[in-house]
């Protein structure tokens, strides 16, 4: 299954990460695909602000992990956001504790996710967000699992 949306502004994206952020529960594991500057970050802010995470969100580029409390529903909930930019081989997942975020408490947003491909749930999104710079972006949700057709349906709606 693949949606598509355009988004033409970072706020376009921020605001559809938002509204994916409305969908998830915890155990899910989010896959950000793109181009460095493709607004990966913007997007898990979004989400970041659909779960009322307090305080800045920014890319753990450096830090590869960074964790958040935030809320589902009124239930407290861990937004895992990873940059896995900077890992050379796979098995460096293992060594920062890549799987041990892959639990029921906690939604994982994994930016540069495919380098572990080996180490991620069958059961997963892929938002793939193609452009940069100042150029609008193609977003495209891909569902790797069963629930999520029914759960994004709506994220090909105006933003």
């Amino acid at each position: 299954m693949e949606n598509k949306v355009t988004s033409a502004t970072a706020e376009q994206t921020r605001k559809l990460g938002k509204q994916l952020g409305g969908c998830l529960r915890g155990g899910d594991v989010v896959a950000l695909i793109g181009d460095l500057g493709a607004g990966k970050t913007a997007f898990a802010q979004g989400v970041g602000e659909a779960f009322s995470v307090k305080g800045p969100m920014t890319s753990p580029t450096f830090t590869l992990i960074h964790e958040y409390s935030g809320q589902i529903e009124g239930t407290e909930v861990r937004l895992v956001h990873m940059d896995l930019y900077r890992l050379q081989h796979p098995e460096e997942a293992e060594v920062i504790g890549v799987e041990d975020a892959f639990q029921e408490n906690a939604v994982c947003l994994i930016e540069w996710p495919e380098i572990i491909e080996d180490y991620l749930p069958d059961d997963r999104l892929i938002v793939e967000i193609l452009g940069s710079g100042e150029q609008p972006r193609e977003i495209i949700f891909r569902a790797k699992g069963s629930e999520w057709k029914h759960r994004i349906q709506g994220m090909t709606e105006e933003i």
